[in-house]
């Protein structure tokens, strides 16, 4: 049986390495200098900045990137709802292949629908089905590819000003 014990204290350092690194590291994250024109979300490989442009009211989030003919790297459109929501996107009159990155109230990334197709008017769901909190609070749209390109994935942290300080995963200073 003692033969076992280092095996069995192996198992549990596994075991409790494979939960811990099963969640976001967002704990411990240092309140980020924020802007209103920018997005800062925090990868594997340090933090990454999106240039954006706000969509805060319903006519703003009802036009979005339409009839655009180009996005930049590193820009997006940052749609913001007043609270947190079930949400879908279209691709009407977009032109450009998009990336839609779906966060929730704490800022942290849900669902990435990649390379969304232009004119494509089937909805875009904000969660994948069985999803346990499908409310979505803000919304990031980018050029197809970006989200790869910038290393964004679920689980990581946006930090942007008008998110709620108190209940945000990356809080602004």
């Amino acid at each position: 049986m003692s033969r076992n014990r280092p095996v069995a204290t192996a198992l549990l350092l596994l075991t409790m390495m494979s939960a811990v690194t099963a969640q976001p590291a967002v704990a411990a994250l240092e309140p980020a200098a924020c802007a209103q024109d920018v997005a800062l979300f925090m990868t594997p490989d340090g933090a990454r900045a999106v240039r954006v442009e706000i969509a805060d009211d319903p006519q703003e989030r009802a036009r979005g990137l339409m009839f655009r003919e180009s996005l930049p790297a590193d820009t997006g459109m940052l749609f913001l709802y007043e609270t947190p929501r079930e949400s879908s996107f279209w691709m009407k009159n977009t032109y450009l292949p998009l990336d839609i990155v779906f966060m929730d109230a704490r800022g942290v990334i849900r669902y990435i629908h990649r390379n969304a197709r232009p004119l494509d008017e089937t909805p875009i769901p904000g969660a994948l089905a069985g999803d346990p909190d499908p409310l979505r609070l803000a919304i990031l749209e980018v050029a197809a590819g970006e989200a790869d390109r910038l290393g964004l994935a679920t689980g990581q942290p946006m930090a942007y000003p008008a998110l709620d300080q108190g209940q945000a995963a990356w809080p602004c200073r």
